[in-house]
């Protein structure tokens, strides 16, 4: 069967999906995109999946994807970050029989994206970026699809969104914030970019950016004209988004934990991370049960805290009121499912007076890097507390100490590794070789030695206790033939007459 590709695709193998549910680091598990389709979403990705891990860790595929494979899970793109081609294809190879589509992340904006080289990061290697999206077109049985982020100029995003679609991406999903769109200074996502790139390719387009309501979405639609629009934030606040309703937040959290029963096993951290964002409002006045929601080490102590916040609201309702609610900005009760606005950026003030309308707004201006010798007039307060805790403290960049890379997989090796590498590849390779190497506590070789030694011992006490047998044996059968009573004087006159000889003298 020949791959379908563009529109074929998006309409046959997408069943044209309108309502996607974003790839979330951590977020995006199979118990919350079950929970998602139940409420309106048609389309979900996996969370962001790193590209040379899953091609070396047998359990990190596993655990990430091949166990979360569920008939009710489809349609479900694969999202990978990666940098190199032939790592990306061969991730993507593992991955495919489990997925619709794969889909190359090159829109994450954040430190570790910076630092593992890839994501937004990659938005000017195109000439690399041409490389992977060819490579993976031609050898993979399932579409490739992208995830980008807009440049500033509307020109460049465009050649950009062309120049992906040449190599051979099937469907374009376009952020429309800039790569230093994000914390703080997210800001508002530019639909006209989004507009901009629909109108200029010839694949499908899925928006992102903006969507809090599913009002939002259909507007979204109609003003740039795209086939489908994702939602991450909005939809971890608010999984029914895509039915157009608010439910009350003890609804959604016990459905999902119904479902995560459902579908074990669902880590820990994930589960809290969630629960965290449902009931976000709510938590911000019952300040005791966020940190008990902080600290409970299991499933159930996370539903108990949940129940116990349901109780509370449910008890301010009987009472006919809402705490917090004159105070705050929200346009529902604070038990509602309902999306979270970031405060924007405090303005600078001057002498006491705020001179916000003198600044532009939407530029962020970072703070300019500490001096060489990193003055406490500089330094952050942050930096000022470390200084204050250890005065030697140099925060020079250039005096930092430059980690010395893995031999085989590119993250810091250990200092003292014998083998020159992180922690995880040692590992491997101090268990194939049956090694120890005492920088990372590992002791394969010691253990192996403790053990043979111990089986030797073993072995030992068992032949002794062989030997001990024998000898008690032997010592019995001595005794029995001693003490067994001499012939008499008429029985050995009766056997020297039955065989003809004399007794012995």
């Amino acid at each position: 069967m020949a791959k379908l590709q563009g529109f074929e695709f998006w309409r046959k193998t997408l069943k044209e999906a309108r309502y996607v549910v974003a790839p979330m680091v951590d977020q995006s598990e199979l118990a919350w995109r079950l929970l998602s389709r139940r409420h309106g979403a048609q389309l979900c990705y996996t969370p962001m999946l790193h590209a040379q891990v899953f091609v070396r860790d047998v359990n990190y595929r596993r655990e990430n994807l091949y166990n979360e494979v569920c008939e009710e899970d489809r349609p479900l793109i694969t999202q990978f970050c990666a940098n190199d081609p032939e790592v990306f294809l061969k991730a993507a190879l593992l991955a495919q029989d489990y997925c619709d589509a794969i889909d190359l992340n090159l829109g994450c904006p954040q430190m570790i994206a910076k630092r593992g080289h890839y994501g937004v990061f990659l938005q000017d290697e195109w000439e690399l970026l041409e490389k992977m999206i060819r490579l993976a077109h031609e050898k993979l049985l399932v579409p490739i699809t992208c995830k980008i982020r807009v440049f500033k100029e509307v020109e460049k995003t465009i050649r950009y969104a062309q120049m992906l679609e040449k190599a051979g991406c099937q469907l374009l999903t376009v952020h429309g914030r800039t790569k230093d769109q994000k914390g703080a200074m997210t800001g508002i996502a530019s639909w006209e970019h989004i507009k901009a790139v629909r109108k200029a390719v010839n694949i499908p387009v899925f928006a992102n950016g903006n969507i809090q309501h599913l009002s939002d979405v259909e507007r979204c639609i109609q003003e740039t004209g795209v086939q489908g629009v994702m939602s991450a934030e909005g939809n971890l606040h608010n999984p029914a988004l895509f039915e157009g309703c608010s439910p009350p937040v003890w609804e959604m959290a016990e459905e999902y934990l119904e479902v995560v029963k459902q579908h074990p096993p669902c880590t820990l951290s994930f589960v809290r991370a969630h629960l965290f964002k449902l009931w976000h409002h709510t938590l911000q006045i019952h300040v005791d049960l966020r940190e008990e929601l902080a600290k409970v080490k299991n499933l159930e102590g996370l539903a108990d805290v949940s129940k116990q916040l349901r109780l509370r609201c449910q008890e301010e309702i009987a009472k006919g009121k809402d705490e917090g609610e004159k105070e705050s900005s929200l346009p529902f009760s604070h038990w509602i499912c309902q999306p979270y606005v970031r405060p924007p950026p405090k303005d600078p003030v001057s002498n006491g007076n705020s001179q916000g309308s003198e600044v532009k707004k939407t530029v962020c201006h970072k703070r300019a890097l500490e001096d060489s010798d990193g003055t406490a007039d500089t330094l952050s307060k942050n930096k000022q507390k470390k200084r204050s805790r250890n005065p030697h403290k140099n925060f020079c960049p250039e005096q930092k100490p430059k980690y010395i890379k893995c031999e085989q997989c590119g993250n810091p090796k250990g200092n003292k590794c014998v083998f020159n590498l992180c922690r995880g590849c040692c590992k491997k390779k101090a268990f194939k070789e049956v090694a120890d190497c005492p920088s990372h506590g590992l002791r394969f070789k010691t253990k192996a030695e403790k053990k043979k030694a111990e089986e030797e011992e073993e072995k030992k006490d068992e032949e002794e206790k062989t030997e001990e047998k024998r000898r008690e044996g032997s010592g019995t059968e001595t005794q029995r033939s001693r003490s067994s009573p001499e012939m008499s004087s008429d029985q050995s006159a009766e056997l020297q007459e039955q065989t003809g000889t004399q007794p012995p003298l």
